[in-house]
């Protein structure tokens, strides 16, 4: 390595200054954290309120902050089930739990271990094979094999212990895995108290954080395993996170250029050994190994250089040694000979380049950009606009978990009795007055939804029995108004149309209309992978300039009526909660099956076609054709619509009442070819050539 200390002090500095151009910044890492994990509560608290008793992580660089635009990163979904209660003392025992015991004995590879099957009512050793997935081992042992957890969820491709959801348009990959907790894993770590470290990194005090946190097990064996199906792999992703939220931005700058090289220069023809946990190993051990006064953004370049250093040594030594437990060998079993020679060659060739291969990196223009600012005053895409494109993304995500969160539990409530809906109401709001900051406002999002139901359901039952309504309904409506800029209050007017109420249900519509935005508010539908648009620059810079708490203001959310609300449904919408044929059925998804039963439709659309109900009513006739011009336009040239077909079909009865039939026949025939199946445009169509056959 031939550079001068002025030259790897300026590369070091341009270096940092396109990763922070990039979004690679304090103030985008600590957005984006602190996304992911109010992501992680939302899901959490929609499952722990439906009773399922799962605590939900979201792991890996999104939650770390420690990704690009460029490197395009997945999300690693961790599921933890309560209900399963990991131990490796007696005294950890829990009374009607799935007790499991850790082993740790010289038959199972380091890092990993044995689950003995227990019994729930007392603590002694199950004796009996209770599950398919145990075997009774040479021991007399009822082990538990590590095929307990991999069902392949619909939509899913197994990859080791995840189930792998791909890349679709608008939609980035997930891998979602399934795990157990365990809370006594401090044996598995013990070492981490007595490490030394030169730079005093970790410290004494994140230590004793990590040690407090649980760590998971999960379904996946050592590839040098004796025991392949009975080995669990032992999950210290809760401990990992802590290490990374105490990085610096030069440390967490290093990390990324380590992923970068790695997608780069080591794993684009090849499927390689090297992980990006293996990167991130490699920038622990160099944390560890160094001074901290070297971890400065003036000296990036040689922190980058030492840690390529510290990942050469390990292809070199075919050892990876896991940072919390070294005698797992991350690399055991994963390099073949010519792998070893390919690596050590191109990292050799990477560190020898003395900085000049990182001008050929393409990932983010990250080599154009350093080129730009070592020789001209050009400007590539502004951080400003790169920060704000990523805030938006981050937005429009946390707006689909509370569409899919709302959806699921719209599902499980209007599948019980009115016990289960209290009980789930109840637990939401002991979230929102005695669960921490991000519990109360994942909560906060998710009430108003369960408000404008349950008044809605109350309406609806007090229509059927033909009585008058309760003001107390009406009260539950009127909270839900601000679960996001439409939906609440397309409610609460389509209840008020229902019950004749025609002046104030114009009056919601008519100010719905004026806070709805165009340019600003975008539709957000999560009921199933439909193709997005990207959205508006004006949104963009809302997203900059707003916070998390704001996400109501300016998204709006499809509108789901459950089956106990019919009678506040227009009739023309309730078509849709009978779309399915028994054939259609048997073609949804998994995802489908949460809200195909429902009334869906999106909000635009809705308001234009409520306001055309309410004003043909109201005998306001210009009114009323300027409501179905605007539902037309809507629908055919609105963006992210994830109801088109319902639109569509809103449209086409629209035209019935027109006396156009032959409109509304293309109509249907447009929203078959939006979605060919569970469509109740097939109904429509019937109906339509009835009424003409009976007056021929």
């Amino acid at each position: 390595m031939l550079q001068s200390p002025e030259y790897s002090n300026t590369l070091s500095l341009k270096l940092s200054e396109v990763l922070e151009d990039v979004g690679v910044n304090e103030k985008m890492i600590m957005k984006r954290r602190r996304a992911v994990m109010l992501l992680e509560n939302i899901e959490t608290v929609a499952k722990r309120s439906a009773d399922v008793n799962f605590t939900v992580y979201c792991f890996g660089s999104q939650s770390e902050g420690t990704t690009t635009l460029g490197l395009n990163s997945d999300a690693d979904i961790l599921m933890a089930d309560h209900d399963y209660n990991v131990i490796q003392d007696w005294s950890e025992w829990k009374q009607n739990k799935t007790n499991l015991l850790m082993i740790q004995d010289e038959n199972v590879t380091p890092g990993y271990c044995f689950l003995q099957v227990l019994r729930s009512d007392e603590p002694l050793f199950e004796t009996n094979i209770i599950y398919a997935d145990s075997i009774r081992d040479n021991k007399g042992r009822i082990l538990l094999k590590n095929t307990f957890l991999t069902g392949i969820e619909p939509g899913t491709e197994r990859h080791g212990p995840a189930n792998a959801r791909p890349e679709t348009d608008g939609y980035k990959a997930v891998d979602i895995v399934h795990a157990f907790p365990c809370y006594s894993w401090q044996q598995s770590a013990s070492h981490l108290q007595e490490r030394h470290s030169i730079g005093g990194w970790p410290t004494s005090e994140m230590i004793r954080n990590v040690l407090c946190n649980c760590c998971f097990v999960v379904c996946a064996s050592s590839k040098i395993s004796t025991y392949p199906e009975l080995e669990w792999r032992v999950s210290t992703s809760l401990g990992e996170r802590c290490f990374m939220f105490n990085l610096n931005i030069t440390q967490l700058h290093c990390y990324v250029l380590m992923k970068i090289i790695l997608k780069t220069f080591l794993t684009p023809q090849r499927e390689s050994a090297l992980s990006s946990f293996i990167c991130k190993t490699a920038v622990f051990h160099g944390i560890q190994n160094t001074d901290r006064s070297i971890w400065r953004r003036n000296n990036l370049f040689t922190c980058l250089t030492y840690c390529l250093l510290e990942l050469l040594r390990y292809v070199q030594n075919e050892n990876c040694p896991h940072f919390m437990i070294p005698e797992n060998n991350l690399m055991a079993g994963q390099l073949t000979p010519v792998d070893k020679r390919y690596l050590l060659r191109k990292i050799s060739d990477i560190i020898q380049s003395d900085g000049r291969c990182l001008f050929q990196i393409s990932i983010d223009s990250i080599g154009d950009r350093l080129w730009v600012k070592f020789n001209t005053d050009y400007v590539f895409v502004t951080p400003r606009v790169t920060n704000e494109y990523i805030l938006s993304s981050l937005f429009i995500s946390m707006a689909g978990h509370i569409s899919s969160n709302t959806t699921w539990l719209l599902h499980f409530i209007s599948n019980g009795h009115i016990v289960d809906i209290k009980q789930c109401f109840l637990k939401l709001v002991q979230y929102n007055v005695h669960g921490h900051r991000l519990e109360q406002l994942a909560s906060r999002y998710l009430l108003p939804f369960l408000y404008s139901t349950i008044g809605s359901m109350m309406v609806s039952s007090d229509i059927q029995q033909n009585t008058v309504v309760q003001f107390q309904a009406l009260k539950w409506l009127s909270l839900g108004l601000n679960s996001d800029v439409t939906s609440g209050r397309l409610k609460l007017a389509s209840v008020l149309y229902c019950i004749g109420d025609m002046d104030r249900a114009e009056f919601i519509l008519r100010q719905t209309e004026n806070r709805y935005n165009c340019d600003i508010v975008e539709s957000v539908c999560h009921c199933w992978d439909h193709p997005s648009s990207d959205w508006s620059s004006e949104f963009d810079k809302k997203c900059n300039e707003l916070n998390e708490d704001s996400i109501h203001q300016i998204t709006s959310f499809c509108v789901r009526f459950v089956q106990k609300e019919v009678n506040c449904v227009p009739r023309e919408l309730q078509y849709e909660m009978k779309r399915s044929t028994q054939d259609d059925m048997q073609h949804r998804s998994i995802d489908e099956e949460l809200w195909m039963n429902f009334a869906v439709v999106d909000s635009l659309p809705f308001l234009y076609f409520l306001q055309y109900k309410t004003y043909g009513q109201l005998q306001r006739h210009q009114d009323k054709e300027r409501a179905l011009c605007n539902l037309v336009n809507t629908t055919v040239s609105g963006k992210n619509l994830g109801h088109r077909e319902t639109a569509l079909n809103l449209i086409g009865q629209c035209m019935e009442h027109e006396n156009k039939s032959k409109e509304a026949l293309q109509c249907y025939m447009l929203s078959l070819q939006v979605r060919r199946r569970n469509n109740a445009a097939k109904f429509h169509i019937c109906n339509l050539l009835r009424k003409y056959a009976s007056r021929m």
